[in-house]
């Protein structure tokens, strides 16, 4: 039951993460998702793809995907080229894609999706659910990504120093818009994960999941000021929160009460990096001890 709903949270979380990992923070990946779950629903119903067609369900697949991108490089776009930072851009375009939604779809559920389709959300290969399968693999294509790849050295570059990136060379401009691209093509699978677990797309599924997901990407390794992120830290945090809610509802604790706990846990996270870093932990440890 874990493994069919970590997967979610954990696709937003690694899109935090990458977005931090630049220096920034993309707060409007639950309307990215759900604006490419509704386009790739629609493009369903509108060819015919519960017939069972394999035509209609990739050019649906490739729809929402296209979406995502497209949104994703908005964001880029008007981070780089109007100079505005990245939590007013993407707070600004979280309300722009969910207005857009809502308008297409008069605030309703569209449904019609394949079963091939509803598979990715409830299915399982080899007694191991879908869903958990593409959160592994996504992780693991944006862990390579990030340590192997010029694009990934050069995202981390810039958002540790983008001054000195760019006078050493880097298109720090190109390569944030790259980064939001990227961005918006992970949030367009969570929603498709979403939507095919819910069968059905909506513009208001999982409004509560910036929250969490931040939570997880900082207490998985990210550093908010950019630089530096863990990909498997950001995977086994989005497993070991999924745990605490697990644990909670079979405690019979409200959703408020869990609330709470996220809030409590990415500020003493915080508090204590902070902490760690004024007080030089390893030069404290590594002093000798002298008796009183």
């Amino acid at each position: 039951s874990m493994a069919f709903q970590v997967a979610e949270v954990g696709l937003f979380a690694l899109v935090i993460a990458l977005s931090m990992l630049t220096s920034g923070i993309d707060l409007s990946i639950v309307s990215v998702a759900n604006l490419s779950a509704i386009v790739t629903a629609k493009v369903f119903v509108a060819t015919g793809a519960t017939n069972g067609g394999i035509g209609a369900l990739l050019l649906g697949v490739a729809a929402g995907l296209l979406v995502g991108a497209v949104c994703g490089l908005v964001n880029g776009l008007i981070i780089t080229r109007l100079n505005v930072s990245p939590i007013l851009a993407t707070l600004g375009t979280m309300q722009l894609f969910n207005g857009i939604a809502v308008g297409w779809t008069n605030g309703e559920a569209v449904y019609g999706m394949p079963p091939a389709f509803l598979a990715l959300g409830s299915g399982t290969v080899f007694g191991v659910p879908t869903p958990f399968i593409v959160f592994v693999a996504v992780a693991a294509l944006i862990g390579v990504l990030i340590a192997r790849s010029g694009l990934g050295f050069r995202i981390r570059m810039s958002g540790a120093n983008e001054v000195a990136s760019r006078f050493a060379g880097v298109p720090t401009r190109a390569v944030l818009v790259k980064a939001y691209l990227l961005c918006g093509l992970i949030a367009a699978v969570a929603g498709m994960v979403v939507s095919a677990r819910t069968a059905s797309a909506n513009a208001d599924y999982g409004q509560s999941y910036v929250l969490l997901a931040i939570v997880i990407a900082v207490l998985g390794g990210t550093d908010p000021n950019g630089g530096r992120t863990s990909i498997p830290g950001v995977a086994l945090a989005a497993i070991v929160l999924q745990m605490v809610a697990s644990g909670f509802n079979l405690l019979g604790l409200s959703q408020f009460t869990y609330q709470i706990a996220q809030g409590v846990i990415l500020i003493a996270v915080m508090g204590l990096a902070t902490l760690t870093g004024r007080l030089h932990w390893r030069r404290i440890l590594a002093r000798p001890f002298s008796g009183p």
